[in-house]
């Protein structure tokens, strides 16, 4: 691995892909002087419930997104998304190993009004990190390069639910672990990183 550093956007409870690159690499840049990108992380993560693969999605205020900073998008809180997606995460992890142990972690999240999707993701994030035994350091970018140095691997856009831009990482596998639907839906990979957590508790960092 040539490059020390790591240049990613934030994203909303993160894939494990994601995670697993905060914990490999010791330097972490989180973008935050880019534009917003339709159809990625940054507003929905992926949950395993009984149904199979569940998106959680983040309602955002109307206009042009596509061209805004992202530190300035705001968040559509006329609708009831919080209570709706914690619902749907108690009914798919409320029997999990570790539900109980994590619950209390989360849920003020889901009870406390954020204005901005940038702010949410952040405080989520820095909540997220001590789980998984994170120690490496994040900075945020003071700018924004189209062409990072090159010492700094840039996956921006990179980890996405598209799936159609992972040449900069073709060998991340999903780790395998006893998810609660499995028998029923068998084993879903690269979920949020929720999913680790409910299912296998202080065992994820080793997992990832």
């Amino acid at each position: 691995m040539l490059e020390k550093s790591i240049l990613l956007e934030i994203q909303y409870l993160p894939s494990l892909q994601y995670v697993s690159k905060l914990l490999e690499y010791p330097k972490i840049y989180l973008e935050q002087h880019e534009n917003y990108s339709k159809g990625s992380y940054r507003n929905r993560c992926h949950i395993a419930s009984a149904q199979g693969l569940q998106r959680l999605s983040i309602p955002l205020e109307g206009g042009k997104h596509q061209q805004q900073p992202i530190r300035e998008v705001r968040i559509a809180n006329d609708e009831p998304w919080q209570s709706q997606h914690w619902t749907s995460i108690q009914s798919a992890y409320g029997k999990s190993p570790f539900f109980e142990h994590y619950a209390d972690v989360f849920l003020p999240f889901y009870k406390k009004k954020y204005t901005h999707l940038w702010d949410w993701n952040w405080d989520l994030l820095q909540q997220v990190l001590p789980l998984v035994s994170m120690e490496n350091e994040i900075k945020l970018t003071t700018q924004y390069e189209k062409k990072p140095p090159l010492e700094i691997l840039d996956l921006r856009n990179v980890i996405s639910p598209r799936n159609k831009k992972t040449e900069k990482d073709a060998n991340f596998i999903s780790p395998k672990y006893a998810q609660v639907f499995e028998e029923k839906n068998g084993f879903i990979p690269n979920l949020s990183i929720l999913d680790l957590l409910f299912c296998t508790g202080p065992e994820a960092a080793i997992i990832l």
